[in-house]
């Protein structure tokens, strides 16, 4: 699938006051404006830059060859060994080549990682790494130390305006161009246009659209939804990531135990206390996710219940090493050191979405993506652990420097003031609620860990059903995401990594490719499920429902 390399029109050169306005106040958007830097960038957030960001809940760390005996070839190795045949081979040599300097930039906007008494950076290994690779802060707080370190420098650099508590709806296009983004105040009814010749989609992923999730409420398919209604190309959008090992708490969302716990040596254990990943796997806990999530997923759908057994491997040390996930289990009344953790698979990760290059530009001009949002081809059908944050920072310093290669001399920053005054607010109606509660619930039960055509055909149907009761944008986003997925499942009629048809459990060959797929086919197919499906609301108490949204 070719993208144009005809990225600015001339004309919209002195539009706005903006050089570049990027869409999320995550890992991704945040790098990228540093980058950027002195360019006048503008970032729009949803809420506080570096909360309800997927990366600040990162409990891994991020992956790259820094240590020695380790290489960047073993790392693109075991990249391309999960990615289920379907990585693009080039873009995964140069982003694990690139690793090691996007940690050393991270070193210098002051994160800091952990590092041994001789000052080298401290690594551990997690499922299906070859090597110790991952680079954390004190064991499972990476995300967190990631995001206030480059929050800090972000609100410390004059060139770089955050607008936040705005909701991204629409990309503004004028022809085949991308010129900008129309956000609306959240919870209330002001929208403002912010036009730039430049835009970045770094809005996160689609967490949200299920109802067992790992990821924060931000991460609810908007900018997917926003790029598909302006007809960019997607990718692999039926490749999504379950993390095994939730802490089934009944939250939501669904706080996460890191891999770095199996990585560790804690072991899987059912409610007999008998341990099944060895007869799945030769590497057992730390096989591939998606197998072990079918593992987990299937013993529970048995009535066995699964529990994370730390008891030996962690013990006493757990408070000082794993802070995070101890704090959450002694807050539910769990003590992780003396007691197995309840877990259950829950939507961690998207592979697919907007279709982009080795720059990150994608099929708009004018419109380049990263992060969660994008689909690189570096993760395939399995993102290896730990490489979603590297994808992050290699990609936006890509676009970074593709921007300005592209752009002339950077304009002075100046922006006038904006009316912080809070307009009319906006009412959720019940229908749109209603809406919300359906599609998390259909993503969850028919486009989870295992599918099949009947449950997609469903799906598609069901979520067709519900998005007619919506009037908002940013909702139809959401559904517009949520069909994306589930179409794209139905279109893939074989397993591959983390896309596992129970009426076709076999790879096929012919289909070791990358899908691609636009909005109006994504409708056509639901278009035909609705046809199939009679009354595919009727599942659903629509009078006493009522959900979330945005």
């Amino acid at each position: 699938m070719a993208i144009r390399s005809e990225i600015l029109a001339p004309s919209l050169s002195a539009r706005g006051v903006d050089d570049v306005v990027i869409l999320g106040g995550g890992l991704a958007g945040l790098f990228c404006a540093l980058k950027l830097s002195p360019r006048p960038v503008t970032i729009i957030s949803n809420a506080p830059i570096g909360e309800g960001a997927s990366s600040a809940w990162a409990q891994g760390g991020i992956a790259a060859a820094v240590s020695d005996g380790d290489t960047s070839e073993s790392h693109l190795a075991d990249t391309l060994a999960v990615g289920g045949g379907i990585c693009q081979d080039k873009i995964v040599a140069m982003m694990t080549a690139e690793a090691p300097r996007r940690v050393h930039d991270l070193l210098s906007y002051g994160v800091p990682f952990d590092k041994d008494l001789e000052g080298r950076l401290q690594v551990s290994r997690e499922a299906a790494h070859s090597q110790s690779r991952v680079v954390r802060v004190r064991g499972d707080m990476a995300g967190r130390a990631i995001m206030d370190a480059l929050v800090t420098a972000v609100r410390n650099t004059p060139s770089i305006r955050v607008i936040e508590g705005y909701l991204g709806e629409s990309l503004i296009t004028e022809g085949r161009y991308v010129t900008g983004v129309m956000a609306r105040r959240r919870g209330g009814l002001e929208r403002l246009a912010f036009q730039a010749p430049a835009v970045v989609l770094a809005s996160g992923g689609i967490g949200h659209l299920y109802s067992v999730t790992t990821n924060p409420g931000e991460a609810n398919g908007h900018g997917l939804g926003m790029a598909a209604r302006a007809g960019a190309v997607l990718a692999d959008a039926e490749f999504v990531q379950f993390h095994p090992t939730a802490l089934d708490l009944g939250r939501d969302p669904a706080p996460l135990a890191t891999e770095a716990l199996r990585g560790e040596g804690a072991i899987l254990v059912n409610a007999a206390g008998e341990r099944f990943m060895q007869k799945v796997h030769p590497l057992a806990e730390l096989a591939p996710r998606d197998i072990v999530a079918r593992a987990v997923f299937r013993e529970r759908a048995a009535g066995r219940g699964v529990f994370l057994d730390c008891r030996e491997a962690i013990g006493a040390g757990f408070a000082e090493h794993f802070p995070t996930v101890y704090a959450t289990c002694i807050a539910a009344g769990i003590d992780p050191v003396t007691q197995p953790i309840p877990i259950a698979p829950a939507e961690h990760y998207h592979m697919g979405g907007v279709l982009t290059d080795a720059n990150g530009r994608t099929s708009l001009d004018g419109l380049w993506a990263a992060g969660e949002v994008a689909s690189t081809g570096a993760h395939g059908a399995n993102r290896l652990a730990s490489n979603s944050l590297l994808e992050a920072v290699v990609f936006a310093a890509r676009i970074a420097e593709d921007i300005q290669g592209l752009m002339p001399t950077p304009r002075t920053a100046y922006w006038e003031e904006l009316d912080d005054e809070p307009g009319l607010p906006s009412q959720r109606n019940h229908d749109e609620r209603t809406a919300i509660s359906i599609l998390r619930q259909t993503m969850n039960d028919l486009v989870g860990v295992e599918r099949d055509a009947d449950g997609l055909q469903t799906a598609l149907a069901r979520i067709a059903a519900a998005e007619a009761r919506v009037q908002r944008t940013s909702i139809c986003n959401m559904m517009i995401a949520g069909k994306i997925v589930a179409a794209a499942a139905f279109l893939r009629k074989e397993s591959r990594g983390a896309h596992y048809r129970s009426d076709f459990p076999q790879a096929d060959p012919a289909q070791a490719k990358r899908s691609f797929l636009t909005l109006d086919q994504v409708n056509a197919a639901a278009a035909g499920a609705s046809e199939a499906v009679k009354d595919p609301l009727s599942a659903f108490d629509l009078a006493n429902m009522a959900g979330e949204g945005a």
